[in-house]
């Protein structure tokens, strides 16, 4: 399988290496930038799987945090790519050409860097873990589906917190239809697919790498399409 393994300034050893790489962004990040809005999510959630991996909350704990860094090792790579000045991959070039568009709202920026980092890297990271602890897809399955109802609330919370008030918006405002035609449950169900694809065509490099190439540059048009500026 010839998939690129993510690389960041510093090696990502454990997940306490992937919280410190995302507070030092934290910081360092203006108020309002796009990255900055998606970043603080990502921060939140990841402290969670923290703490459910040293609590016994997933039934293979070294297995989800390996996913865990492999996982945040893609977003960060995109993340210094974009700061060097070359192309990240097509997913994250939405965000990271709009991230200060003053016609984007907060939400759209949280939910393009999830649409992102699930459709695209969700799936390679995955096939990245299982070659790494020589493991099969359903050894992974059962901790996937509850890193996915953690997903969930998150993407709630989100919406609750920077969605506008709901005397502001009605089903006939852009930004509920636009934030509307897209769901974190469909896109943990496409990525589990995509993972499984990939999966099926490990021993077959040039297949792997079209289809990794194809599905990067649907999540991109989705992303791109969820950062429409509504003025």
């Amino acid at each position: 399988m010839t998939t690129a393994r993510a690389q960041t300034a510093a090696p990502l050893i454990d997940i306490d290496g992937v919280l410190a790489r995302m507070r030092a962004l934290a910081a360092a990040l203006p108020p309002g930038d796009g990255v900055g809005v998606f970043n603080g999510v990502y921060l939140a959630v990841t402290e969670e799987v923290g703490r459910r991996v040293s609590t016994g909350g997933f039934h293979d704990r070294a297995a989800t945090a390996r996913l865990d860094v492999l996982f945040a090792g893609r977003y960060l790579r995109a993340v210094d790519e974009a700061e060097a000045g070359r192309r990240p991959p097509a997913c994250w070039r939405p965000l990271f050409q709009l991230r200060g568009h003053p016609a984007v709202r907060p939400v759209q920026f949280a939910l393009a860097g999830i649409n992102a980092h699930i459709g695209h890297d969700l799936p390679l990271a995955l096939a990245d873990t299982c070659l790494d602890l020589g493991a099969e897809p359903r050894d992974l399955e059962g901790d996937f589906h509850r890193i996915g109802e953690l997903l969930v609330s998150v993407e709630e919370r989100i919406r609750e917190t920077l969605m506008p008030g709901p005397d502001l918006l009605d089903v006939a405002d852009p930004l509920t239809h636009l934030l509307g035609s897209w769901t974190l449950e469909a896109a943990r169900g496409a990525a589990w697919a995509a993972f499984r694809t990939l999966w099926a065509l490990r021993d077959r490099p040039a297949l792997t790498t079209e289809f990794a190439e194809r599905v990067d540059a649907s999540v991109g048009l989705v992303g791109r399409c969820l950062l429409t500026p509504l003025g």
